[in-house]
């Protein structure tokens, strides 16, 4: 005897695993928000209001942050645990091959394929690499898009300055803003003053502008080409990113501005390393030279620029740990994106868009987790002059972006990361300037130290590639 299940009957049986897909991701949340709380009452906030930022922050100033990253990564595994639990379920239940399309499928399947649909042979088509020697061709609709052709070393010239003026100007503006909103006081309208210290808040305002930023502009101008790149892999740029923005501004808590700025000159060591590992780059001898000389530099401008009222042995360890950790942070984040240029060929606005996303959505996670929300929209609305200056702020963040994200997709992330220093030198005089910083006559070799690498290594460079063009020129052509 034949059982024939009634349309009703299968339709709810097509539309089970989305409903398990929702649940789970429902009670993951309901167990970290659980565990949260449980964390908050052992910070001793049973018999308080407290949010969990306020009584982290209630600690030892020294070793809160370590307290403050733990609890950002804790709200972070609101988007893992969850995106892990559902890749790990659609990888055993073969749920792309067997369900039917839904807004959860559509999900699912652009965040795990970068497709809205099943496989077909032209998605196949797209997303097949060319073979060396090959010219890859997109297609669109029923066009074929012509690729670029090659730029001169004028365009080239005039593309590099267009990129550097850009990113001149926008992150110093956005430099001098963030030291002036992590180490000033606001005055509210009462007279009283008080510092921010919240900067995963920051960290979320600058990402969600960009992100918007980025989608207006790609809903404006679509691109020419599909997007066709899974979702997740933007998640490790997006985490790399925000940790880098995290360590960066706790490092100023601990650190001056210029230490901080010098010690982004040193980035182009673990950027390299991070090349070597990931994409087997190799690297010329004056590299490895000139990235020794940033070291040396910035050894003697930290000897010769040390703080009198920074000078505690745990707070100085601190900011080297945290300078540290952001170098690291930020080199992952460079040459990752740059191999995703190099697989999928998104443009820069796409990258801008989904990198920005996951951002957002981090730490937003993490900021509901905390009760960062209510605290520093409540420190908006006692101090006005705040709202000017995180608004200009993340203005000139997602500009900056705008130029990063197409920097590196045409430059590669080491000359990005010798662009940013070039930057850093403005931003030293700029900041000691503004906040009255003092370097003494080490710290000023150290400067010179590291910027004359710089120099060095970018004249090196373009040496090189002239003795490459005039072997390649007078290289005997082979007769047919």
């Amino acid at each position: 005897m034949l059982l024939n299940c009634s349309p009703l009957n299968c339709k709810m049986a097509n539309k089970t695993p989305d409903v398990f897909i929702c649940g789970l991701v429902v009670v993951t949340l309901l167990v970290i928000h659980f565990f949260s709380d449980l964390l908050r009452i052992s910070l001793g906030g049973y018999y308080t209001h407290d949010t969990l930022f306020q009584l982290v922050d209630s600690h030892a100033k020294e070793y809160s942050w370590l307290l403050k990253l733990l609890v950002n990564c804790f709200g972070y595994s609101c988007v893992f645990v969850p995106g892990f639990l559902i890749y790990k379920y659609v990888q055993r239940t073969n749920y792309l091959e067997r369900s039917d399309k839904s807004c959860v499928y559509t999900a699912v399947s652009m965040c795990i394929t970068g497709q809205t649909g099943r496989d077909s042979e032209r998605d196949e088509q797209l997303q097949a690499k060319p073979k060396p020697g090959e010219v890859e061709i997109p297609l669109v609709g029923d066009k074929v898009v012509s690729t670029p052709p090659k730029r001169t070393s004028s365009q080239e010239a005039v593309l590099l300055f267009w990129c550097f003026g850009g990113l001149m100007c926008s992150y110093l503006t956005w430099g001098v803003l963030q030291e002036k909103i992590m180490t000033q006081e606001y005055q509210n309208f009462a007279g009283e003053t008080s510092h921010f210290k919240d900067s995963q808040f920051l960290v979320f305002s600058n990402r969600i502008s960009a992100f918007f930023v980025a989608l207006i502009w790609l809903h404006l101008r679509p691109p020419p080409t599909r997007h066709r790149t899974p979702l997740y892999k933007y998640s490790y740029a997006s985490f790399s990113n925000i940790m880098s923005a995290w360590f960066q501004y706790e490092a100023l808590k601990f650190v001056n501005f210029p230490t901080q700025v010098l010690a982004k000159s040193c980035k182009i060591i673990p950027v390299m390393l991070m090349g070597k590992i990931m994409s087997k780059n190799k690297y010329e001898c004056y590299e490895y030279f000139t990235a020794i000389l940033i070291s040396l530099g910035m050894i003697f401008f930290m000897t010769g620029s040390a703080d009198s009222s920074k000078a505690s042995g745990v707070t100085t360890l601190t900011g080297v740990f945290l300078l540290a950790m952001y170098m690291v942070f930020d080199s992952f984040t460079a040459n990752w994106q740059g191999e995703l240029f190099k697989g999928y060929g998104m443009t820069p606005l796409q990258m801008m868009c989904g990198v920005n996303l996951f951002s957002t959505v981090f730490t937003a996670a993490s900021l509901s987790i905390q009760g960062g929300f209510i605290d520093s929209l409540a420190f908006a609305t006692e101090h006005p002059k705040f709202i000017f200056d995180i608004m200009i702020l993340s203005i000139s963040s997602a500009v900056g972006q705008l130029f990063i994200f197409y920097t590196i997709s045409v430059f590669g992330p080491v000359v990005f990361t010798i662009i940013m220093t070039l930057r850093q030198a403005a931003a030293i005089m700029l900041s000691c300037f503004l906040y009255n910083h003092s370097i003494s006559l080490l710290g000023v070799l150290g400067v010179l130290v590291v910027f004359f690498a710089i120099f060095l290594r970018v004249y090196c460079n373009q040496r090189l590639k002239a003795m490459r063009k005039r072997l390649e020129a007078n290289k005997p052509k082979m007769s047919v």
